[in-house]
């Protein structure tokens, strides 16, 4: 069981490093989101991309590594978590010591990348919100009030402020 526990202590290292690797890439894609760079952004996110499909394959490894653990208790592979896991590895210190320390590692890490994520989720909101006020501008812009002009007759010869721009429809 040693060598498992090494193994999946391997694998959650690696994991913490892909996840680093992550969050340098969602911090600049702050700064590309700031700036409005949407080729930037684009090259990011395929970026990440990558580096998502290098955690799933290490997901599963570190899967395939802990149902082998629970095998070897005779245990629910469920209801083994790492927390339980390190709870489990009293008799051998240093396996356990190191076990938790990548736990919490990895832990931080991961709410590091939740805290700069919802900040990207803010700002992309904000853009998309500007986005939309810019369009219900110019779309009101095309209707605006009629004016008070009259011609000789005293009939209102019904000219609206604003109607020499030319302008799209957004939501066809």
């Amino acid at each position: 069981m040693a060598s498992l526990v090494d193994t999946l202590i391997e694998v959650l290292n690696k994991e913490n490093d892909e996840y680093l690797k992550l969050l340098e890439l969602s911090t600049a894609k702050t700064d590309v989101i700031v700036k409005g760079d949407l080729e930037g952004l684009n090259r990011i996110t395929d970026k990440e991309q990558d580096r998502v499909n290098e955690i799933n394959e290490l997901e599963n490894r570190r899967m395939a590594t802990m149902q082998e653990i629970a095998k070897i208790l005779n245990t629910d592979v469920e209801g083994l978590k790492l927390s339980v896991l390190i709870g489990l590895l009293n008799k051998t210190p240093r396996e356990q010591k190191e076990l938790a320390k990548i736990h919490d590692t990895l832990k931080n890490t991961l709410r590091e990348m939740k805290y700069v994520n919802e900040r990207n989720e803010e700002l992309l909101n904000s853009a998309i919100e500007m986005v939309n006020f810019n369009l219900t501008l110019m779309q009101s812009m095309k209707q605006a009030p009629e004016t008070a002009n009259y011609n000789r007759g005293a009939y209102s010869t019904g000219s609206a402020i604003g109607t020499q721009f030319g302008g799209f429809d957004a939501k066809q």
